[in-house]
Order: C-alpha cells, then structure tokens, then sequence
C-alpha cells in the first residue's frame, strides 16, 4: 500500500475553524480566485507559494515518465497545498488546476510559510510532518527528475545517488527495454556516449552532465545574492554543519549552508545509526539528515548544495570586527561575519592500481539501497573495521550471497561490541582479518570483475570473482581549501581553543567543528553537539566585534 493509502489524514490534513483563523493571519497576499481549470500553480513553477483553500477546490497531478500526468489528490477547504519545496522556493515538483466548481485560495510564500509554522506550534507540527510525507510519497512513486539510461551504470548510480541522498524524487527508464525511453532517445538522435540524459521538471534535457549541471537545472542551487552580508557561513552539509544551521537560524541568525557534494556528509551514508541517542530502533543517515535538512529550511537557513568552497580569502581579512570572505567553485564570492567549518573528511583511498578507473564502476565509499539493489544476491568485498563498515556489513549481508570482510585486525580493537555480534550471526560472512586488496579486474566495458586478497603475514595471494568491492577504511580531513589560513596538526586536522573560545580556530571568526576538527570524537553525536555549542560561540563573536549588527 502507498503512504497515501496509510497516512492519508496526515499527508492531506484539514484545518478546523480555529486553525483556519489562525493561518489566514500569515498570508503573503490576498485571496485570489480561479475558474474552473485554470492553473494555480505547474510544475516547476519556481517560488511557487502555498495554497490554502478557502472555497472550491485545487486537483493536484505529478508527472508520470515523460508524457503523461497522474492525479495526486484533490484539495478542498482548509487544506493546504505544497510539499517541502516550498519551505526554500525551488521548483514545484507538482502542478495543481482549480475543480470543476473553480476555487478561491491565500496564497502563502516561502517566508510566510515559514512564519505560519513557527508562529502557531500546532499548526506548524501539522503542516510540517504534512510536507515531509508528501515529498515521501513523491520520491515512492517516482515522479520528479527523468534519468534514461542503463540501470547500474557508473553514470546512472552516480546521479541517482545523488538525487536520492538529496530527497529528490526521481525515476529511472531503461534505453534497452522502456519503450518510452527507448523512443525518445532515437528520436532525440542521443549517440550511446551521451547517455544518460537527464529530463528536468522543466522540460530541460541533459547529456551526461555532472552533479552541480543537474542540480542547477533542478532549481536545488540558489541564486546568491552578491551585496548579502550573513551572520554564518556553514562550510559542509554533514550532521555538524546541519545541527549549527538549525540552532543559529532558530535563534535568528542569517545563515547560509554550502556543500559541493550533497547533504547528510559521510553519515548520511551510514545505512542505519543504531546508537544516536532518541533513536532506539535505528535510523538511517539519510533520514536523519533529511529531517535535519528540513528543520534548517523552516527556520530559514539558505542552503546552497551542491555549491563547493574553493577558498577562504584570509589574506584580505582585516582582522576581528571585518567580514570574512569565501571564493567558491563557480568563483562567485560570499561575505560573512563568521564561518563554520564543518566539511568533515574524505574518504580514504587504499593504494591500490587503477583504483579510480573502477569507481562508480564496481568500487563505492558507502552503501545506499542503490547499491544494495545492484548487488542483490551476488558475491561483494567489504574493506574496514570499523563502526561505519560494521552498519553497512549489517544492512547489506542479508542482501548478498556472500559478502568478504577484508580487515587488517580483529574486530575487537576497532568496533562496537553490538555490531561485532551482530555480524558473527551473519551465516554468509567470511572474515579476512590480516589481508588487503591488492589487485581489481575488469572487463572490457570497464566494470569490475573480480579482486585479488593478500595476506600481510605471509603474502598468500587469493583471487575471488564479484563486481561489488565497498571501501570502509577511515578518512582524511576535507580542509585544503583553508590551506595558510589556520593552523592544523600534523594530519591537517584543525586545532582550535587557542583564542580562549572552545570551537575558535588561530582566525578570529573562523570556527571549526565535526570530523574536520583536531581532537573530535568521531561520532555523529559529536558532531550534533558541537553544531550545537559553537552557535553560543558565534553569539559571543557577533556581540563583541559586529555590536551594531
């Protein structure tokens, strides 16, 4: 059954007359009527506001593969339209047309909506909870962004990981058996190298492009405005950058997010946390740093993903009390008050030949239900011991026929005793402990075909034939873009609480918290602690050196 069909009262609550005269109040305009048919809002409408109905009715449609569109729900009075795109104003992912009687709604933008959900506590419970399960539904049925190539490619992984660790619905066509792909492809006169397309909400058609060409096509990156001025700039999306965001917009920060990659940093790929405080049946990375994501969003932090930071420009800073200034990839330029650095690490890469031609290709640095599907009931290697590897170990396992635990030492010495146990009741995993990979095969097309195991001890060498190798072996600190800015240890990681304040970096205004910092405990309650200290931090900064702001 869909979520519709289970959770209909809550995806499509009806406001009583005491929440109606509560909400009308936060209205960005006036009523406006429309006749029978007439749009109210299309898809990939940008800022496209909230509609609450007042009278009549808004149907409701998504799109449904490339031509066609499929009724969602219909709206009546009292109930609210939009799903968690309108909490930030990027494109509608859904169109709505007035019933046959027509209808007359208020209209609520962005901001309003935020203010409706902050201003009123029950309201915005109800509303909230509301937009997350229709943007749920929407990635469970499939409408949103077309991919049209071949299921399991590098390509299509590639941008569908992405799109599913953003919370963006997306469907993918098969050009080898989907008809209606197959057919739009050949009449397009798309050669195989320019695979696979990608069919924005808009209309839109890409050829191959990269994660930032999709994304700015979908309406995910804003568009900066060069004169603002923020309180905090957060370098990194992960759960510190995130916690940060949600704490100092809730207390009135202007705060913008950038991340080159996406949100949810290296834990949003953890398939299931099962030692974060307040989850006791588990949660998986990505829903925990959706839910976070969109808490950020409805106090009004701006995120700008996937939008990477080339530079810190420390040579112009002028000391406390002067904004600070960001260089970022596309060499557009933002100013703020102080920065969070909170882009945590990444992923190590072990010495091994022609390790990069088989990634996305056979090679992965974390295990999504994308992957898990590529590999079901197949032969994989798994290198790593500890607590991250241990969680994917337990969510792929039962997936696969066999899974190969490839680890230095045992267990014991790297992780936790639940997951050591957890994976000992694995009937069909094989522990390598004391081996290495160090060779990978592939065929002619570039996929990978089988690894080559070593063991240290005496350098006994074993072949094994599989497609899927997950690489789980710890991570360098993502700090090169601060490079004679501020001062690292001997692993680059950044020292801080040398200026008298705990998270403060040697740069006045500068802070550092998450994985990326010199001292953290690596662990996703860490790093939500210390996104959630440093704002007390920022605070102290503003109040001494920008008084007047």
């Amino acid at each position: 059954m869909s979520l519709s069909d289970t959770r209909a009262d809550q995806m499509f609550p009806t406001f009583d007359a005491v929440q109606m005269e509560s909400a009308q109040r936060f209205a960005s305009g006036p009523a406006r009527s429309f006749a029978a048919g007439e749009h109210v809002f299309r898809i990939a409408d940008e800022h496209s506001p909230a509609w609450l109905v007042l009278d009549g009715s808004i149907e409701v449609v998504r799109r449904d593969g490339l031509n066609h569109e499929t009724p969602i729900v219909t709206y009546h009075r009292g109930q609210l339209t939009g799903e968690v795109a309108q909490l930030s104003g990027r494109p509608a992912l859904a169109g709505g047309h007035a019933g046959p009687e027509g209808c007359r709604a208020l209209p609520f933008d962005a901001a309003h909506l935020r203010a409706l959900m902050i201003g009123s506590a029950d309201i915005g419970e109800i509303v909230m909870r509301a937009l997350i399960l229709r943007r749920v539904g929407l990635i469970q049925e499939g409408a949103g962004t077309i991919l049209i190539g071949v299921p399991g490619s590098a390509d299509i992984t590639r941008l569908q990981n992405f799109l599913n660790r953003s919370g963006h619905p997306n469907l993918v066509l098969d050009v080898r058996s989907d008809e209606e792909g197959r057919a739009f492809v050949e009449r397009a006169g798309v050669l195989p190298q320019e695979l696979p397309l990608v069919v924005c909400p808009n209309g839109a058609i890409l050829k191959r492009p990269s994660e930032t060409e999709m994304a700015a096509c979908l309406g995910l990156t804003p568009e900066l405005a060069p004169d603002a001025l923020y309180d905090v700039a957060i370098v990194g999306a992960g759960p510190s950058g995130l916690a940060a965001a949600v704490y100092a917009a809730s207390e009135g920060l202007s705060v913008i997010v950038l991340d080159e990659h996406t949100m949810g940093g290296q834990a949003g790929a953890s398939a299931r946390i099962e030692n974060y405080l307040g989850f006791p049946t588990g949660i998986s990375g990505q829903a925990l740093a959706g839910r976070a994501f969109n808490q950020a969003l409805k106090f009004g932090a701006e995120m700008a993903i996937p939008l990477g930071v080339k530079q810190l420009e420390c040579a112009d800073a002028h000391g406390a009390g002067s904004p600070l200034s960001l260089r970022l990839a596309d060499d557009q330029r933002i100013r703020a008050r102080t920065v969070i650095v909170a882009s945590g690490a990444r992923y190590r890469r072990p010495d091994i030949a022609e390790l990069s031609k088989f990634e996305g290709a056979g090679v992965s640095y974390w295990v999504s239900p994308t992957e898990a599907k590529l590999c079901d009931g197949e032969e994989v290697a798994l290198v790593g011991g500890g607590n991250s590897a241990g969680q994917a170990i337990a969510f792929l396992a039962p997936k696969v026929k066999r899974l190969h635990l490839i680890v230095r030492r045992p267990l014991a010495a790297t992780m936790s005793r639940y997951l050591i146990d957890r994976i000992a009741a694995l009937p069909n995993v094989t522990m390598h402990v004391g081996s290495e990979i160090v060779g990978l095969e592939g065929d002619a097309a570039g996929a990978l075909q089988a690894a080559t195991f070593r063991r240290v001890a005496d350098g006994t060498i074993s072949r094994c034939t599989l497609h899927h190798v997950f690489l789980f072996i710890g991570a360098d600190p993502n700090a090169g873009w601060l490079e004679g800015c501020v001062e690292t240890d001997d692993k680059g990681f950044i020292v801080t609480g040398r200026t008298g304040r705990p998270l403060e970096t040697s740069l006045p205004g500068v802070f550092a918290i998450g994985d990326v910092r010199a001292g953290s405990t690596k662990r996703v309650a860490s790093a939500v602690g210390e996104g959630a200290a440093v704002v007390a931090q920022i605070h102290a900064t503003l109040a001494e050196h920008f008084p007047a702001a």
